[in-house]
């Protein structure tokens, strides 16, 4: 279903069973609701629901949003990034260009996610959360060694903190609210509400002064 006033490019592919909001722009090479294609031995889940955009949804040139993901009204996904199925993407938000974000990642409203930023599956994200150029989080701390019990876990990124340009985030950390994580961190552990962390492994510098 394509709503009113959408605006598609050239070479733009829309999969069978997709919904379209209202005032939508899906530049160049835009591919929307792809399925996915699974390893062998990939743990994800298999078939999802139709992609569905919201009103006012933009999908850069050349950007891939999955069958199953979710874009809220207004989001904006760059040029050559990559949304995957059950992935959920919040009002307002702007997933920049060459970002991945993975399955079953749930990303709130108004979060701005930057160039060449790797947001792995099973993340939550929450509203006004800035994650700066090139951050890489993780959500496997067996690297795939591991049996078929186990369930991989993702960072969680709480209201409004800020993550610097490469820092890397460990399987299951949390990122307090309005905390900060300098730029080329390695996070291994929580950072607690409101401070600013820095350093490899990351460490409690003092408090950014904006807690909530």
């Amino acid at each position: 279903m394509i709503g009113a006033d959408v605006q598609i490019g050239e070479g733009v592919v829309i999969h069978p069973g997709t919904v379209i909001g209202d005032g939508c722009i899906l530049q160049d090479g835009a591919i929307v609701g792809k399925p996915a294609v699974l390893g062998r031995t990939s743990t994800a889940a298999g078939a999802a629901a139709p992609a569905v955009l919201g009103a006012g949804v933009a999908v850069c040139a050349n950007a891939v949003v999955f069958a199953g993901a979710e874009l809220a009204d207004g989001a904006i996904v760059g040029d050559h990034a990559i949304v995957r199925e059950r992935a959920k993407i919040g009002a307002g938000s702007i997933v920049g260009a060459n970002v991945v974000v993975e399955n079953d990642t749930v990303v709130g409203a108004r979060v701005k996610i930057q160039t060449g930023a790797y947001v792995t599956a099973h993340v939550i994200v929450e509203d006004d959360v800035f994650i700066a150029p090139a951050v890489v989080t993780t959500n496997d701390n067996t690297m795939g060694r591991h049996g078929s019990d186990h369930s991989n876990k993702g960072p969680v990124f709480r209201r409004g903190c800020r993550v610097g340009a490469a820092a890397v985030i460990l399987p299951g950390i949390e990122i307090g609210e309005e905390a900060f994580v300098a730029a080329g961190s390695l996070v291994t552990r929580d950072v607690a509400p409101g401070m600013l962390v820095m350093g490899a492994p990351a460490r409690e510098v003092r408090a950014t002064g904006s807690a909530r």
